[in-house]
């Protein structure tokens, strides 16, 4: 889906270095690529490790791409929309716009951008930095499906990629897969803790636990079985597995994890209300 196309990244930070080297890898051409940021020294870091040019000028970017990835923070949206559409103008309707901007709804891009904008909006998460993502992704009523595939063709070269049926949905993606990293790093803090507390050394148990967390994983994702069902599998009736699993439970861990993710895709929600707020006062005098 991305045969030929020319991709820009406007924002040369993390998530953009790692799409970038999850294309390369996948064989686009360094020479298809662009990328631009305010930061000398990030665009610096970025052709030093990827090969891949850069610039400052971001019309440079939409004008040399057809697809542009907006890599910037949620509240650098607005006035770099307003800058795109005042100096490449004739750009908006011919490129397909991606934007991995936190909590900035499809609105707020619309408006910035104007129609017809085609427009992608997605959620990756952290794991991408080593071609482990999840993400998902919703495009605009003025994407086509060819737009979609390609989207779905970037994120997948540094991990998975769902589209949702509706834009809501990915405020549930922020809660789930893209504040679940930090769900996992806190349950691994807590099980080497556990480890160290057993009577393991810590670099043991840190070890041990990240490859379980690790090797879990693969397990769930390479085998047909569910997760229930694997969990079952492991749990012998009086064996320690069940032990553990008890506690777990009676301590109410599945309640937590849900209350989690629960709190997490409001707070997404909010920050949409909140994006599309500032967009149409950005003076906040209203």
């Amino acid at each position: 889906m991305l045969a030929d196309r020319r991709i820009g990244f406007v924002g040369a930070g993390a998530m953009a270095e790692a799409l970038a080297g999850g294309l390369l890898a996948s064989g686009v051409g360094r020479e298809r690529l662009l990328a631009s940021d305010v930061d000398e020294n990030r665009r610096r870091g970025f052709e030093a490790r990827l090969g891949v040019a850069t610039t400052g000028d971001n019309a440079r970017v939409a004008r040399g791409s057809d697809v542009v990835v907006l890599a910037v923070k949620p509240g650098a949206v607005p006035p770099l929309l307003a800058e795109l559409l005042r100096t490449a103008p004739g750009e908006i309707g011919r490129v397909l716009w991606i934007s991995i901007a936190a909590g900035v709804p499809l609105a707020v891009l619309e408006a910035g951008l104007g129609a017809p904008a085609r427009i992608v909006r997605a959620m990756p998460n952290t794991p991408a930095l080593v071609r482990a993502g999840a993400t998902g992704l919703f495009g605009n009523a003025a994407t086509t499906r060819e737009d979609r595939g390609a989207a779905r063709a970037l994120f997948e070269s540094v991990g998975v990629a769902w589209e949702a049926a509706a834009e809501p949905q990915l405020d549930a993606v922020t809660g789930l897969s893209g504040s679940g990293p930090a769900y996992l790093f806190a349950f691994l803090e807590a099980l080497i803790e556990a480890g160290a507390a057993a009577g393991l050394p810590r670099e043991a148990a840190a070890l041990l636990a990240k490859q379980t967390a690790y090797g879990a994983a693969k397990l769930a994702l390479e085998s047909e079985r569910s997760p229930a069902e694997l969990r079952r599998q492991v749990s012998s009736p009086g064996g320690t597995t069940l032990a553990g699993l008890s506690r777990l439970e009676a301590l109410g861990f599945g309640a937590a994890l849900g209350e989690a993710v629960r709190a997490a895709t409001r707070r997404a929600g909010e920050l949409g209300r909140e994006a599309s707020r500032t967009a149409a006062d950005p003076t906040g005098e209203s």
